[in-house]
């Protein structure tokens, strides 16, 4: 039987089937790489050094997985009709776009993606880096499973729903800040999408990872900030000066970051305090088993709450998303983000780490793309130098994006503790030993 447009694959010389579907084989192709375990040593808030109270990317990405799989299948048994009419809603596809959807974040998190897109963009490279266009880079070309061609050969519902901005790069403020594939992708992106992609709208399963993204965002770094001590839910409960503190400074922190805001503060102090009156909280977490118990219920609560406030819905224009999302569950997201954001993103203590890992990226950035620009390839890990190699096989060695594309391959794919040991390594502050394996 031939498979459905769903569920055809760019490369046809494929594996036999086996008693998976086609979306099943997507999903585990993306656990097994890799890229995917990588995600256990990188940063969702803060480092990953710093331990178990917080999420790294890895729980982060399980979290994701797990909600937008549950939001899949409540939405596919409730709605049916809805559902063939936005194209599909398959709970392993939107599994498998949840497990893929972080792979392009590179050690340090948001901190190096930016440090690494302005490098690139002073070096010529009009892409520049994203990690949405890096993780898509990622299962089509740099994943490895299969000598006779590249990446992990996905169906293409499965990189529809990993897209969650299906456009290049664009010179547009608002919400083309961010976009979903490179240049270099372009034979991968318009196959997905077509060749003239004129719907610029997510597919379902994309809007339903991405809700699910945002709900595992909203609700669990929040949860482990309050555990820890740095966001005070107990005196947001009862202090109205320390609410209007936090909102007043969210608020010129967007504004002062050119951030589109799309609630009146006012608004924003209502969900909040409706929020707050539902936590129950009005102790400092000190870890008592009634606190335990009385925080997980919370947090489990929000959840269901926040799943159930998503509908499939039938667009009437060309321009409609295919999802409703209740604009109480929007704005009572949007204040938890911005709680996480006050309290520890805009942290002293934590500017003066990303300060130092942005010299980190900043400086192994010019340490590598020296070395390939002057063919110094023996500092590269062996893969990296076999792709250098090839473009100097093939006479593409001039192509200067190409080679800084590697680059940013390299440090992209690091572990946070791969990339400071490099950094130390190549900068002379510790030499390790040459047992040390940095990337492979």
């Amino acid at each position: 039987m031939l498979p459905s447009p769903r569920e055809e694959r760019l490369h046809l010389h494929d594996r036999e089937i086996d008693q998976r579907t086609p979306f099943q084989r997507d999903r585990d192709r993306i656990i097994y790489t890799s890229a995917f375990r990588r995600l256990a040593w990188v940063t969702q808030v803060v480092s990953s050094s710093e331990g178990e109270p917080f999420h790294n990317r890895l729980t982060h990405t399980l979290e994701v997985a797990q909600i937008g799989r549950r939001l899949a299948e409540k939405l596919r048994d409730e709605q049916p009709e809805e559902t063939e009419a936005v194209g599909g809603v398959d709970p392993d596809v939107v599994e498998a776009a949840a497990l893929a959807h972080d792979l392009g974040h590179p050690p340090f998190g948001h901190v190096a993606e930016e440090e690494l897109d302005k490098l690139m963009i002073a070096a010529g490279v009009h892409g520049g880096f994203e990690g949405n266009p890096q993780s898509l880079r990622i299962v089509t070309k740099l994943a490895t499973r299969h000598a006779g061609f590249p990446g992990l050969n996905l169906t293409r519902a499965t990189l529809d729903a990993i897209i969650k901005y299906p456009w290049y790069r664009q010179n547009i403020p608002g919400r083309y800040r961010k976009w979903g594939a490179y240049a270099s992708e372009r034979g991968e992106f318009e196959w997905v999408r077509g060749s003239e992609p004129r719907d610029m709208r997510k597919s379902a399963e994309t809007e339903l990872m991405d809700f699910a993204d945002d709900i595992a965002y909203a609700i669990h770094d929040v949860e482990d900030f309050y555990r820890t001590g740095l966001i005070p839910l107990d005196r947001l409960l009862r202090d109205d000066d320390e609410m209007d503190q936090f909102l007043d400074g969210a608020f010129s922190s967007l504004q002062r970051n050119n951030q589109h805001i799309p609630y009146e503060q006012n608004d924003c102090r209502i969900a909040l305090k409706e929020l707050s009156e539902s936590f129950g909280i009005t102790k400092p977490y000190l870890g008592t088993k009634e606190q335990r118990a009385g925080l997980r219920s919370l947090t489990a609560g929000l959840v269901n709450q926040y799943v159930n406030a998503i509908r499939l819905k039938m667009p009437t224009k060309a321009s409609e998303r295919r999802v409703k999302i209740e604009d109480a569950a929007e704005i009572e997201l949007f204040v938890l983000k911005q709680l996480t954001w006050h309290y520890v993103i805009n942290n002293t203590a934590l500017a003066s780490q990303q300060y130092g890992q942005r010299r980190i990226i900043s400086q192994l950035f010019a340490i590598f793309n020296d070395a390939a620009e002057s063919k110094q390839l023996d500092i590269f890990p062996v893969s990296y130098r076999e792709r250098l190699d090839q473009l100097l096989r093939d006479g593409q060695y001039g192509d200067k994006e190409q080679r800084i594309r590697i680059v940013a391959d390299l440090l992209s794919g690091m572990t946070e503790q791969q990339a400071v040991a490099m950094y130390q390594r190549l900068t002379g502050v510790s030499f390790g030993t040459v047992m040390d394996t940095i990337v492979r």
